[in-house]
């Protein structure tokens, strides 16, 4: 063959490679309102970076006549380009191609991504559009996602793993995404389940459209399993885009630092009037939040679930710090079983990928009740406690108004290895608050004016911050205006904090 013919046929298995499952399949991909594998990729990455790896890989099975089927790539496209100049790795399945089902060729091509990401440090992110298992294979397609999971969990809290959820994932397609660090859901057009709607129709009898089972807003809203939610492909991949942006690369890495452009003294005025005097009315953490960190910009995590607790990323003076708020809007921001494992999961991240948390309290306990006590929030709720303690990286508390009971402690506390402690003068630290104290100290014996007395006493001895600082609780009373000041002091004196824990294979944090 001459050398003329030989480029031809690179030429001509590039473009076969590239169609996938061919036109036919793509126009109806994209009549369902999804783009295709390469499509995303190009979407995800900066432009002309993308490097393609084992684009000519098929699969090797001949039962049930599939050797006479076979696409060049066999329906995931892999390999590694980058994001704001950062290497990442990357595969995206290609629905067009046996539904994106997983092959043991496929699974090989995943799985050396996976070892490269490991031996570069860099992270891996992950397009799913999968049917499962490809049935034809059996066993070794079991044994390829095996091999994928095995490596999700080696990876876990070494590179970022992200994970997009862009068509119907079912079976052994939903586990490897649930080990990554996030996932991120499109309305509409993705679903996540272990059993899709017919099978649950066959064994349990329910009915249930795959829509409320496993679609976008379902996790993203009721089960907690996803944590962002997108309009459609486009806007996920640069939502990836942007939370990559305060990520490192590694955990020996710290996460990217940005020039800031906003004032680092920059006082707010209002901000010294957010938190209300009647302390039973709510107010919005957001407000708070967004006038602290640069740009008043916030990359809020789960938003739409468990309310009641605020997480994600910002910057404070061109550095990425996790935020972790009560929301005093919602349930008065107390806490319960899903939002201490929202909030452990997000502590846990920040802490093994080296991102400060910046915690921000107004908590009246935890949420009484037979469905929390049943459900066992007492250890979910110790699963938040054991995170913040567990945690190494700088750690900011800002108490805005109620820190009561054990949710005081559990919240990033001094006790419990916080750096640096703040209150506003609005802070009421105490064990109850003051009717509920006066009851149990007094046993209803008082007329209605002693008890009103008592209650007032106990509101100026205890429902401030004063006593807490004058244990050293607390180390510093600021006025509201000057948090994002404060806060990029602490910062920056925390920067070189060096603490280890006891050597130890693992803790066992209460699952």
């Amino acid at each position: 063959m001459s050398k003329i013919n030989k480029f031809k046929q690179l030429e001509e298995n590039s473009r076969m490679a590239e169609l996938g499952g061919g036109e036919e399949r793509i126009n109806k991909q994209h009549a369902a309102g999804r783009k295709t594998a390469r499509e995303r990729l190009i979407d995800l990455l900066d432009p002309n970076t993308f490097a393609e790896i084992d684009k000519f890989v098929t699969h090797r099975t001949t039962d049930f006549d599939m050797d006479k089927q076979k696409f060049l790539g066999d329906g995931v496209v892999s390999g590694y380009g980058k994001i704001d100049g950062r290497l990442v790795y990357v595969f995206a399945q290609d629905f067009t191609v046996f539904g994106g089902s997983l092959s043991r060729a496929n699974a090989d091509k995943i799985v050396k991504i996976m070892d490269l990401a490991m031996k570069m440090g860099a992270p891996v992110i992950g397009l799913n559009d999968s049917g499962g298992a490809r049935i034809q294979e059996g066993v070794e397609s079991l044994g390829g996602y095996a091999d994928i999971f095995y490596r999700n969990v080696m990876s876990s809290g070494v590179i970022p793993q992200i994970s997009a959820i862009l068509g119907p994932c079912a079976g052994g397609a939903v586990y490897s995404p649930a080990i990554t660090d996030f996932i991120m859901m499109v309305k509409d057009t993705s679903y996540m389940f272990v059993t899709g709607p017919d099978v649950i129709k066959t064994v349990t009898h329910e009915e249930v459209t795959k829509e409320d089972l496993g679609g976008a807003m379902t996790h993203n809203s009721k089960s907690g399993v996803a944590h962002l939610l997108a309009d459609d492909d486009e806007q996920a991949m640069m939502m990836i885009r942007e939370l990559m942006s305060f990520l490192p690369s590694n955990n020996m890495e710290d996460p990217p630092v940005k020039v800031c452009t906003d004032n680092i003294y920059r006082e707010d005025e209002s901000l010294d009037s957010i938190v209300p005097d009647d302390p039973n009315k709510p107010y919005d953490m957001h407000e708070i939040i967004s006038k602290v960190v640069d740009d008043h910009h916030f990359f809020e995590v789960q938003q739409y679930y468990a309310k009641n607790i605020i997480i994600g990323f910002a910057r404070l003076n061109g550095k990425p710090v996790g935020i972790v708020a009560n929301q005093p809007a919602v349930l008065a921001g107390v806490l319960d079983i899903d939002s201490s494992i929202k909030a452990a999961r997000f502590v846990r991240f920040c802490d093994a990928f080296n991102i400060p948390i910046i915690t921000f309290e107004d908590v009246p306990g935890f949420l009484p009740g037979t469905t929390q006590e049943f459900g066992g929030i007492i250890k979910h709720g110790a699963k938040l406690l054991y995170a913040f303690a567990e945690a190494t990286v700088p750690k900011i508390t800002v108490i805005t108004r109620k820190a009561y009971g054990g949710a005081y402690d559990v919240m990033s506390s001094k006790h419990i290895g916080a750096d640096m402690n703040f209150a506003f003068p609005t802070a009421e630290i105490a064990v109850m608050g003051p009717e509920g104290a006066v009851n149990i100290i007094y046993k209803n014996k008082l007329n209605e004016a002693d008890r009103q007395a008592a209650i007032d006493d106990y509101r100026n001895t205890f429902a401030s911050p004063y006593k807490a600082a004058a244990l050293g609780y607390i180390d510093e009373i600021i006025y509201p205006r000057q948090t994002r000041a404060k806060l990029i002091q602490a910062l920056e004196m925390t920067q070189s904090k060096a603490k280890s824990n006891p050597p130890k294979k693992h803790g066992n944090i209460p699952l």
